[in-house]
C-alpha cells in the first residue's frame, strides 16, 4: 500500500493488485475523510474510474482545495468509521 494523497481533510491510500486474491485482483483505494472520521474502500470498476479521474485531475495541476473538492464527491458513500487499533 502507498499513501498517494494527504491533506488536512483527506487521505488516500492505494493498494496494488494482488495475484490470487479475488477481491484485490485489480487493486483498490481507501479514501478517508479526516474531519468526519469516515472512510470508504473502493475496488474493481469504481477504482478504475477513480484512477482515470485522478490522472486527469493531476494533469491540470490542481490545488489542494480542488483535490479535496474532488474527493468530497465520495463523502456520502463513506459509512465506515475510522477506528485506530
Amino acid at each position: 500500500m502507498q499513501m498517494i494523497y494527504n491533506s488536512p481533510n483527506y487521505c488516500v491510500v492505494e493498494f496494488p493488485p494482488e495475484d490470487g486474491h479475488g477481491a484485490m485482483k485489480s487493486g483498490g483505494y481507501e479514501i478517508v475523510d479526516k474531519n468526519a472520521r469516515r472512510e470508504i474502500f473502493i475496488d474493481g470498476v469504481m477504482a478504475a474510474h477513480f484512477r482515470e479521474h485522478v490522472q486527469k485531475l493531476i494533469e491540470e495541476e490542481p490545488s489542494l482545495d480542488e483535490v479535496d473538492e474532488f474527493l468530497g464527491q465520495f463523502d456520502s458513500l463513506m459509512m465506515h468509521p475510522v477506528v485506530l487499533h
